[in-house]
């Protein structure tokens, strides 16, 4: 029987990655996709951990063998989720979790209406700012074009919140992770008064002021 499908996107430098990280840490059962990029690694990433690195050639000859359950090419760079990451999922009995951008999301909510979506949101444009300047600073790039078009990117992506279930204003880390769990425990049916609450003031549908507030300061600037 299948599981639950998660998806969770952000904009490049929400700091989705480290949620993720703690979510799969604090909460059994999930099955994680490691997608495929074409990318190069950063950092201490590790093939097959972080992501499967591959060549563009050969992400190209998987598109025309249909092998994606969804694949974007983002600032260059080729993304993409496997169509075996469900069947490994269902095969295993868990819930597969899939960190992918918001044109993957959409390719995949049109496939799976069923799938739970969940967008992290930074707080504010100065806060998302500092993190790719930080970040790329940690990995000694300095490209002021990537910046302000992952930037440009941000806004765009965040006009597609609606399309979303959840939501997550990532400002307090902690706080963010609780949100985040809350979320899955309910869509499980596995949360109390406290997850459930916690839950509600996430859904996009009647967006909390919290949400709201990040929001406006996107649309300002």
């Amino acid at each position: 029987m299948a599981g639950i499908l998660f998806i969770i996107s952000a904009p490049s430098g929400s700091g989705k990655s480290t949620l993720v990280s703690q979510l799969r840490s604090l909460v059994p059962g999930l099955d994680f996709s490691v997608s495929y990029t074409t990318r190069a690694p950063r950092g201490s990433e590790v093939d097959g951990t972080e992501y499967h690195f591959t060549t563009r050639q050969h992400f190209e000859e998987m598109i025309a063998r249909d092998e994606f359950l969804e694949h974007a090419e983002v600032f260059g760079n080729y993304y993409g989720t496997h169509r075996n990451a469900l069947k490994h999922a269902a095969a295993k009995g868990l819930d597969l979790l899939l960190d992918i951008d918001v044109q993957g999301a959409m390719q995949v909510m049109q496939r799976a209406p069923e799938a739970v979506s969940i967008f992290i949101v930074p707080p504010s444009p100065a806060v998302l700012e500092k993190r790719l300047r930080n970040r790329s600073a940690a990995e000694n790039i300095s490209n002021e074009d990537l910046i302000r078009r992952r930037l440009a990117q941000a806004e765009s992506e965040l006009r597609e919140i609606s399309n979303y279930d959840y939501a997550i204003v990532n400002d307090v880390l902690d706080n963010a992770v609780a949100e985040l769990v809350a979320i899955v425990k309910t869509e499980r049916g596995e949360g109390d008064a406290d997850p459930l609450h916690l839950a509600a003031n996430c859904r996009t549908a009647a967006p909390s002021a919290h949400l709201q507030d990040a929001l406006a300061k996107f649309a300002q600037s």
